[in-house]
């Protein structure tokens, strides 16, 4: 005669492999408040596409002011006021899209990193949804600074070019610290599409679209709304 296991054992490796499941996005994003992410899967799919990889990490100090400003200014003005998702901005560019408009969209700095570094490219529902997991997650983990850290290191900047360090070296022949705020405006103005456009000797697009970056970086800096990040 055989012992029956109780129902209550029965259920009890299915609730440990939820809670683990549970836990570890968590684990991942307190991981990366002091650890610098490895490889994302974006630099793994580009690699093995045969686009290469430079991936240089630099601490925020290390990272010229004017690259946070024009970021700030370029894809999420109110990067230091919101939680993870500008509202304002998504409805805005649903209106466009309804209308037909070209916009960019309604993406914050905060959802760009959690796709960067724990998610991979696309734009189905499950990964969307992941998305704003993570981004609620970095947000009540990290400080804004961390984020804008990580965001200005694991972005893509030109094709398998990764970080400010490597487009500043790739673009420019400088570090990361030195970009002048022309330079800096002209990196931003690519992020959307950084194997189309180029940052060094652009066309009349990029030259035309830094220039108001560069403006609005210098309002970023003269009305304060980079203050979460430059100290």
């Amino acid at each position: 005669m055989t012992d029956e296991v109780p129902p209550r054992r029965k259920g009890r490796p299915i609730l440990i492999a939820l809670l683990i499941l549970a836990l570890l996005p968590l684990g991942g994003v307190i991981l990366h408040v002091v650890v610098p992410p490895p490889l994302t899967v974006l630099m793994a799919q580009q690699l093995l596409a045969g686009r290469g990889l430079d991936y240089r990490w630099r601490g925020l100090n290390d990272i010229s002011p004017h690259l946070v400003t024009s970021a700030i200014a370029s894809e999420d003005a109110r990067f230091c006021s919101h939680g993870g998702f500008d509202f304002e901005a998504i409805e805005r560019a649903l209106k466009a899209n309804e209308n037909g408009g070209r916009v960019r969209g309604g993406s914050t700095i905060s959802q760009q990193t959690a796709k960067n570094v724990f998610l991979w490219p696309g734009r189905d529902w499950v990964r969307k949804g992941l998305e704003a997991g993570y981004t609620v997650l970095i947000e009540t983990v990290w400080s804004k600074r961390r984020i804008m850290e990580v965001y200005l290191n694991v972005a893509e900047m030109g094709p398998g070019i990764y970080g400010a360090e490597a487009a500043a070296r790739h673009w420019f022949g400088k570090s990361a610290a030195d970009l002048t705020p022309r330079e800096a405006a002209r990196i931003a103005t690519i992020l959307p599409s950084p194997r189309r456009y180029k940052a060094a000797n652009p066309g009349p697009y990029v030259r035309r679209r830094a220039a108001r970056v560069q403006a609005s970086a210098r309002v970023v800096r003269n009305e304060g709304l980079a203050a979460c990040v430059l100290r």
